[in-house]
């Protein structure tokens, strides 16, 4: 439908597009929530520059690496060093907290009302921030859960407990907050020891991250479920007045939920269409009456709400 779109940016003033959001949220039955990573990079969580150095220089200096996506993806020789890299990568994005409240603020606008969001973040920032795990779907998966690699069935695993315990031992500590530290004088082990890493419990294959990177994505039970609760929370509220509230999103995988948006807001007469994005905040003519478009930092911009 979309296909030869014209995309027709916000020219109005940022002040009067907020006053609209805020009439459209007062108004509405229901708010649905699509989020990208630009939610999380605006909440403090980056993959480059200070906090990357921080916590990988020693990659850094020996692979060059530039960034942790670039880390994440490297074919290391051993295992032992492969999970040396992804303990501390899943370690500090998703068991530390972000540092700015940019999702609680995002909660605190929608905490009473009748929400749901869907997610290819995989972060865990929402609960964290409080939003009912029942209204969540997070269709990427999640940093907190291992999988088996090949994968020989359809389940995930909880992995706090081992990822605490990779980190610890390359010489890391956790002070109160939760926030990693390396103690003065220490430098960092780039493996950890082989008995820390993990293997399918049913077939002996190495484990890997839950994480939808190739086709042996493991949809779970869990996954299933949300899904489930997604389709019914929109087939209950299509004939609402309802916000489809899209933070941050980019072209990545838009199919997710900036296309899927755009598609209901069109079809669903009573649906209004929100896009916040630092730079990349529009909507094709064919819905332009019913959206609204503001650009900047979804933080700035939910601290004006």
């Amino acid at each position: 439908m979309f296909s030869r779109m014209r995309i027709t940016k916000s020219t109005e003033n940022c002040l009067e597009q907020t006053e609209k959001l805020k009439e459209a949220l007062a108004e509405a039955e229901a708010v649905i929530i699509g989020a990208g990573a630009g939610l999380s990079a605006s909440a403090g969580f980056v993959y480059t520059g200070e906090r990357f150095t921080r916590y990988f220089s020693d990659f850094e200096a020996k692979y060059g690496f530039r960034d942790m996506y670039s880390g994440g993806f490297y074919p290391y020789s051993t295992p032992e060093e492969h999970w040396a890299y992804w303990s501390r990568y899943v370690y500090i994005n998703r068991y530390m907290d972000a540092p700015k409240p940019v999702y609680r603020k995002l909660y605190d606008l929608v905490k009473d009302r009748e929400y749901f969001v869907l997610t290819t973040n995989v972060d865990h920032c929402f609960q964290k921030a409080g939003f009912d795990k029942r209204r969540l779907f997070y269709t990427q998966g999640d940093y907190g859960l291992f999988q088996c690699s090949r994968p020989c069935h359809q389940k995930t695993y909880d992995n706090e407990d081992v990822i605490r315990k990779m980190v610890e031992a390359q010489g890391y500590v956790a002070d109160a907050d939760g926030t990693l530290l390396l103690p003065e004088g220490v430098s960092p082990k780039m493996t950890v020891p082989p008995e820390l890493v993990p293997y399918c419990p049913k077939c002996g294959e190495p484990m890997s991250m839950n994480l939808r990177a190739d086709h042996t994505f493991v949809e779970d039970e869990g996954w299933h479920l949300a899904s489930e609760r997604y389709a019914e929370f929109l087939r209950r509220h299509q004939d609402r007045k309802v916000v489809f509230l899209e933070a941050a999103v980019g072209f990545n995988t838009p199919g997710i939920v900036k296309y899927s948006f755009w598609r209901m807001t069109h079809q669903w007469k009573n649906a209004v269409y929100v896009c916040l994005n630092n730079g990349e905040a529009y909507a094709p003519d064919e819905i332009k009456n019913k959206s609204i478009c503001i650009n900047g930092d979804i933080g700035e911009i939910l601290y004006r709400l």
